[in-house]
């Protein structure tokens, strides 16, 4: 019998949902195994070394699928975990760092970009080095925002502390002459419509899914590895931490109902 190699894509929460849905948007017939770290998350907040660990964790309960490709779809796991990922499996391995870079880079018209991110992520310069890798010459501003993160994931998008932490978070972005502004990390697109209110018309949010999916659509066709099944795949979702509130987040960002299996997981403290 014949069963589908998967595409393996994982998060410290429901933030990776957001890749999730642009791959099964642009490869509809692909599966989807999908680990959210729940549980464990803000990952920004915790020291490279834990979160690389907690990504290999993650990486080893995943391999039980034979998953043909994997992807990090977390920015603070992309900037401390992806060659140490690539190191250990045979499959490619996608972040989402230099595809958000590369949609940046395409749109800017000024060459003056800012980057919001976990402390992780920023505090690594990764997305500066990815757009310098592009265009040397290109101005970047970058700024943390640790408190969006546990926003997202008690599924808070919309409300007046929304709108207060994001404006006094950001705000004083307006400032700068940057047209394009990078959604480091894959929670914030959930927070897109009020980042969008607090930044201005006039700034373009640029989110990592959509060039994410077609990377790993590029690779696939190279390898030969785009499945060509009639049938529509049954996507796999599994969560560590509270399976109600990942499940509800889940089904309302993709539009459809998901098989959820709960994991336990240690928890250690952050700090």
């Amino acid at each position: 019998m014949f069963v589908q190699q998967p595409i393996a894509i994982l998060d410290s929460g429901v933030g990776g949902l957001t890749v999730a849905r642009e791959v099964m948007r642009q490869l509809p017939r692909e599966k989807i195994v999908y680990f959210g770290d729940t549980v464990r998350a803000p990952y920004g907040p915790r020291d490279p070394e834990e979160v690389t660990r907690f990504t290999r964790e993650i990486v080893d309960y995943l391999i039980q699928f034979r998953p043909k490709m994997i992807v990090i779809a977390c920015n603070t796991a992309t900037a401390f975990a992806l060659e140490d990922i690539r190191a250990k499996v045979t499959v490619p391995v996608v972040g989402v760092i230099k595809p958000g870079a590369r949609a940046a880079i395409g749109r800017t018209l000024t060459g003056c970009i800012g980057v919001i991110g976990t402390e992780g992520t920023i505090n690594s310069g990764a997305y500066e080095d990815a757009l310098r890798e592009i265009s040397p010459h290109v101005h970047v501003i970058s700024e943390a925002c640790p408190q969006f993160v546990p926003l997202v994931e008690k599924g808070n998008f919309r409300s007046f502390e929304t709108y207060d932490t994001i404006r006094r978070s950001i705000g004083h972005l307006r400032s700068y002459p940057m047209d394009s502004l990078i959604l480091g990390c894959t929670h914030y697109p959930f927070l897109s419509e009020v980042i969008q209110e607090v930044i201005g018309p006039d700034i373009t949010l640029i989110s990592s899914a959509e060039e994410t999916a077609r990377e790993v659509s590029a690779i696939l066709h190279d390898k030969g590895k785009l499945s060509h099944g009639e049938e529509m795949p049954l996507h796999q979702f599994f969560c560590s931490g509270d399976h109600r509130i990942f499940k509800s987040i889940a089904q309302q960002w993709l539009g459809e109902q998901i098989e959820l299996t709960p994991v336990v997981w240690q928890v250690p403290q952050i700090g």
